[in-house]
């Protein structure tokens, strides 16, 4: 299995985004996520689907997520799809007909992916696991880049692995929040040894000293060591 590496913008240097992203396509990342958040569902407020647009013509190839914080997300799924997106990730708790808002991204021709919040049940997507092509789990509370790892996702992290491997072997695993491959902080590594198969980081990424490639580059290494890239 290859752990998959995306970073996000949220983390990025906004003045310099179609630079930011072409550096990530070259530094080798396997996907973009475009953090959109409203001021509702999460505290801040972010991007829209004009953003998605930009990253899709800096980066014609490259696969985008567009990670939708935002509450009725089922409103404005076909207008992220029709501005580039791949994937639409909306969260559980922000809709009251989850299986509408997946049965909306695949009728726009995207991959639907399901978000959760640390303190979300998993059992809260149990019955949808089957329909999805990505469950995301939160590692941090969503709203703001630069948080820290919560420690008791990795055994949340555990559980929805055997929940996927049970229900949908097919679909992804990913988490979101505090990835790091710092040898004394090395929590991509846990996300990885607990069962993630796609790390989500931004400052790891557009925060690292040697640049945007180095950042990817030492994400890759720091889960090799499960033998897994």
């Amino acid at each position: 299995m290859q752990v998959r590496i995306v970073p996000s913008i949220l983390s990025a240097d906004l003045t310099r985004l179609g630079e930011q992203v072409r550096e990530a396509d070259l530094g080798g990342a396997d996907r973009i996520q475009i953090d959109v958040m409203d001021g509702r569902f999460v505290p801040n407020i972010t991007f829209g689907p004009k953003i998605v647009e930009a990253v899709r013509r800096s980066a014609l190839e490259m696969f985008l997520e567009a990670h939708l914080m935002i509450v009725e997300p089922e409103r404005h799924i076909e207008s992220f799809a029709e501005a580039g997106a791949d994937m639409i990730i909306v969260h559980a708790e922000a809709t009251v007909h989850l299986h509408r808002a997946i049965q909306l991204m695949k009728q726009a021709g995207v991959k639907a992916g399901v978000a959760l919040n640390p303190a979300t049940p998993l059992v809260s997507v149990e019955e949808v696991i089957p329909d999805i092509d990505l469950l995301l789990l939160m590692t941090v509370n969503p709203g703001w880049g630069g948080q820290d790892f919560i420690r008791s996702s990795v055994s949340r992290i555990q559980r929805a692995r055997r929940m996927i491997d049970t229900h949908n072997p097919r679909c992804n695993l990913e988490v979101d929040g505090g990835i790091y491959g710092d040898p004394d902080h090395n929590t991509a590594l846990d996300a990885v040894r607990a069962g993630a198969d796609t790390l989500v980081a931004g400052s790891a990424v557009y925060k690292h000293p040697g640049g945007v490639a180095a950042g990817i580059k030492a994400l890759r290494e720091a889960v090799s060591f499960v033998g897994m890239i």
